[in-house]
């Protein structure tokens, strides 16, 4: 029998790849739509689930791509920090779960966040000095998150020394 520790970290598990497929998807239909829109601009009406960029991309093509890409590579970042996740507790073993492999993976993870807190606050200022359309890619909880994740990556660093000291005394 699963001990609730065990059950609790498969349905992470679960979850974690329900994020990393459904936010691929969503990054995969935007770069798809985009390219569809460079051979017929009706696209841009509905680049992906009622987001009309059609008016920009007939203002300026530069700023459409810009805000396309921005969409596109903030939704990657995102994708891979949950790749990183599925990795992270792939690699968590309960008998002996203090390994530096798992933290630095989860290092790994609070820098992507902090990769995705700095490029969404960009978007954010480019967005609103030049009025384009509002999406929502504020990042300002990502920043507490991060600092959280990093705090957990060193408690299992020092984790793995005690366990290493442990062993050795055995």
């Amino acid at each position: 029998m699963k001990t609730k520790t065990a059950s609790i970290l498969a349905i992470m598990n679960v979850l974690s790849w329900i994020a990393y497929i459904g936010i691929s998807i969503k990054c995969g239909a935007i770069i798809f739509t985009y390219i569809l829109s460079l051979y017929n601009q009706q696209v841009a009406k509905d680049l992906y689930q009622g987001l009309n960029l059609y008016d920009l991309m007939n203002e300026s093509f530069v700023h459409y791509s810009l805000f396309v890409g921005i969409t596109a590579g903030l939704l990657a970042l995102k994708a891979y920090i949950a790749h990183l996740v599925i990795k992270t507790l792939s690699k968590i073993n309960l008998t002996s779960p203090f390994q530096m492999e798992v933290a630095n993976l989860m290092e790994k993870i609070s820098l992507m966040i902090v990769y995705l807190w700095l490029i969404s606050l960009g978007a954010t200022i480019y967005q609103e000095s030049m009025d384009l359309p509002k999406m929502d890619w504020n990042g300002g909880e990502a920043l507490f998150l991060s600092g959280l994740i990093f705090l957990f990556a060193q408690i299992f660093k020092k984790g793995v020394e005690i366990q290493a000291e442990n062993d050795l005394t055995v």
